[in-house]
């Protein structure tokens, strides 16, 4: 029997790819409502009571109430938002976290997605602070640009316009609210400086981390994310190459992370890249999406 999803927010940017990815699928049934009652509380518990997994697409607070609305129905929740990131009793779903947080993932009933930058914030530092190679409380900067889709649809709107600029930075003030998951799943106790930017292009992300070595070598960095990530699907450790292009990996639910520098000048920089709206957002729903079901990991993928 078709697993039956209810993707809540179906007409955003991230929900239209999750679609896309599972229209052709034999395994899954979409459930969907008219347009004019996608703000419907009824028509919405009715579609949510109908669902065995529902993914939400939703801003942080839709995304609250849309849980609230189902107590007391058996559905499962993918969450796409912030809102529950950091919450208890979800289960982060970044499988390549660790196998317990991958057998959690495919036993749960609410499974928070990981945000973009998280995404490759995490799957570099999380694997070193495991190692010792990163200390908890280390003084860390955190570097990213993504393309404007992440922003949604007023960025969108905003960088597609003429006169919009090539790039820009922001957050700024240290809020971002990916911070608070990178500190908590990443395993660190110091907050890090984290500067995010927009390019005009639409999608496509790199996140880098620069380090001051202190005693630590390069082939030490490689070899922790290599033996952490040995046997992963989707997230690669790969050669360090003299160009990094944030849209290497668009459409695709790939991470590939590179350690470069030297050793002789005690630097370092490492690099995550992936496709915001893959590996960030919706490939990654639908990689989650196939754990809790059973199906092929990379079924849509």
């Amino acid at each position: 029997m078709a697993t039956r999803v209810f993707i809540d927010g179906e007409a955003g940017t991230t929900g239209l790819q999750i679609r896309d990815r599972l229209l052709t699928r034999d395994d899954i049934a979409l459930v969907q409502i008219d347009p004019a009652l996608r703000k419907d509380a009824g028509a919405r518990r009715d579609a949510l009571a109908e669902a065995d997994v529902a993914i939400l697409c939703l801003p942080d607070a839709a995304a609250r109430d849309a849980v609230a609305l189902a107590e007391g129905l058996p559905t499962r929740f993918i969450d796409a938002s912030t809102a529950h990131r950091v919450a208890d009793g979800w289960v982060y779903g970044f499988p390549e976290l660790s196998p317990a947080t991958r057998q959690a993932i495919t036993g749960a009933q609410y499974v928070s997605n990981p945000g973009c930058y998280a995404t490759g914030a995490i799957a570099l530092i999380a694997p070193l602070v495991a190692a010792g190679l990163i200390a908890p409380d280390e003084a860390l900067t955190i570097n990213a640009v993504s393309g404007y889709t992440g922003g949604g649809k007023e960025m969108i709107a905003e960088m597609e316009a003429e006169g919009a600029p090539a790039h820009f930075a922001y957050g700024l003030a240290q809020g971002h609210k990916h911070l608070p998951e990178i500190m908590l799943r990443a395993g660190l106790t110091r907050r890090p400086v984290f500067a995010p930017a927009v390019g005009r292009y639409a999608q496509g992300m790199m996140v880098q981390l620069p380090l001051q070595l202190e005693g630590r070598r390069l082939d030490d960095l490689r070899a922790a994310l290599a033996a952490h990530y040995q046997g992963s699907r989707f997230v690669r450790v790969v050669d360090p190459q003299p160009r990094i292009v944030p849209t290497s990996l668009n459409d695709t639910n790939l991470l590939d992370l590179s350690v470069h520098g030297s050793d002789e000048n005690g630097c370092a920089v490492l690099v995550a890249v992936l496709d915001n709206l893959g590996k960030g957002a919706s490939g990654a729903a639908v990689q989650n999406l196939n754990l809790m079901t059973g199906a092929d990991e990379g079924a849509g993928l």
